[in-house]
């Protein structure tokens, strides 16, 4: 563990942890607290963009659904609910806000005549496009500290670790 990072906070944990209970392995420390703290670094840096646009984490995640879903750039509430993992009062709350802020409209359904959809405003579509172009510059930056093979070996390790826990989604599963 100290031929990793001897000065990480992480590892002072560990140390810690395994002086005083040197009964209990705590390797698994040195992957989930560095994962966690990262984790909390790099929501931090994202969401210096998302503000940038006026948006949060939340606004982000819809329009961009939105954008990724392709003309006529819409989907029922129920979808975007699904795919971002909230709870529907929780994105009828978002809708109302990016609605509110002209991002986006809310319709009659043409194949559900129950149904509504949510869908990008011409300046929705101007907003998501210039605010991923930045997100996605952030995200180069993020990873500046990686060489590519790396960062391919992270991503192949993390989409292998991740597969325990989430269901494969089906091509013609949930939208993109």
């Amino acid at each position: 563990m100290e031929d990793i990072a001897p000065d990480d906070h992480v590892t002072r944990i560990q140390q810690g942890w395994a002086r005083e209970r040197p009964d209990l392995d705590v390797t698994p420390i040195g992957v989930i607290g560095r994962l966690h703290r990262l984790g909390g670094h790099l929501t931090e840096q994202l969401l210096v963009v998302y503000r940038r646009f006026g948006l949060g984490e939340g606004d982000f995640d819809v329009l961009a659904m939105l954008r990724r879903a392709g003309e006529p750039f819409e989907r029922a509430p129920g979808e975007l609910a699904a795919f971002t993992m909230v709870t529907t009062g929780a994105m009828t709350k978002r809708i109302d806000r990016l609605e509110r802020d002209g991002l986006v409209t809310r319709r009659p359904s043409s194949t559900d005549g129950r149904g509504r959809v949510v869908a990008l405003t011409a300046a929705g579509r101007e907003l998501i496009d210039q605010a991923f172009a930045a997100h996605v510059r952030n995200e180069h930056r993020l990873l500046e500290c990686l060489s590519a093979e790396d960062a391919a070996q992270l991503q192949g390790l993390l989409a292998k670790w991740l597969a325990c826990f989430e269901e494969p989604v089906p091509p013609s599963g949930r939208p993109g």
